[in-house]
């Protein structure tokens, strides 16, 4: 007999994604459900610090889709979370409590150490070797969030105003960049070497490009493989990239501001590689809720 059906939705700068995962008698989580609807919120929200009243419209249209896939999914825990696009909007607040008022679903806000903390606990189990130093980044539209893990431990957790629709805005401060190279140049001098872990649609996809052409195997992508698909991709316009590439409209801008922020964070750390375990906030959220329920009992079956 299956176990809870477990549902974690992602409200982020770029995209808007609904997960959905069923617990199997195994005790496994198998994804049943995994949808990306690309808002945009955070080409609003970065120029203008508020959510047009179009894509406020949106949102909670596509909110009322979500709460009827998860009702048709016999989804029995959910959580629903807002990164940085909806932190910085002005009128945020008011569009979550439409959002409680027409669907039914909760949406919290959570800060750039929460969005760290659900990413990096998701990741532990995808470190091949525990012993090393990680930097775990996590690079959206709105910021990255960097986590250190020493030896399997979490050591430190930030969270950055650089990401790709800011940048593409150009709404990134020269503080933000400072006080990342400053952070990292801090972690360097404290505990040397650093490997890479990387998470995000934009360096899944990149990624994916490089193995397609014989670049990377394995989930390491090297960085003069990195390095090569960025200056292919960065001369050429959106439209060029979609079609050389076959990129999709809401990927085909925001995948050059992302392969930059993963070099000058490979260049700061002297890292060689990028291991990309393709896997997101979407599947943290869900993670956590299901840990949760085991810690308390509450788990079919048992």
């Amino acid at each position: 007999m299956e176990g809870d059906c477990y549902a974690a939705i992602d409200i982020g700068s770029n995209a808007v994604r609904l997960l959905i995962k069923r617990e199997e008698r195994s005790g496994a989580l198998d994804k049943a459900l995994l949808l990306r609807v690309p808002l945009r919120l955070g080409f609003d929200v970065f120029p203008k610090g508020e959510i047009s009243k179009k894509k406020s419209a949106n949102l909670v249209r596509l909110m009322k889709a979500y709460a009827q896939l998860m009702k048709i999914y016999d989804v029995s825990v959910y959580r629903a979370c807002a990164t940085s696009a909806m932190r910085d909007a002005s009128n945020g607040p008011d569009i979550i409590r439409k959002v409680r008022k027409e669907t039914g679903i909760d949406i919290e806000i959570i800060d750039g150490r929460q969005e760290a903390r659900m990413i990096y606990n998701n990741h532990m189990e995808c470190t091949e070797d525990r012993n090393g130093n990680y930097v775990y980044v996590d690079v959206g539209g709105g910021s990255t969030e960097i986590n250190l893990m020493v030896r399997g431990e979490l050591v430190s957790s930030g969270s950055y105003d650089i990401g790709t629709v800011r940048m593409l805005s150009g709404k990134v401060l020269p503080d933000a960049w400072r006080r990342l190279e400053s952070d990292i140049a801090a972690l360097r001098e404290r505990y040397g070497a650093i490997n890479i872990i990387g998470s995000g649609g934009n360096i899944n996809r990149l990624y994916r490009m490089a193995e397609s052409e014989g670049a990377a195997r394995g989930q390491m992508l090297g960085i003069d493989s990195l390095e090569e698909l960025y200056g292919r991709l960065s001369p050429l316009s959106p439209q060029e990239r979609m079609e050389r590439f076959g990129l999709k409209a809401d990927r085909a801008d925001v995948i050059v501001p992302a392969a930059t922020i993963f070099l000058t964070i490979a260049r700061l750390t002297d890292a060689d590689h990028i291991y990309v375990p393709v896997r997101g906030l979407a599947d943290g959220m869900i993670d956590s809720m299901y840990a949760a329920r085991r810690a308390t009992g509450d788990v079919p079956g048992e």
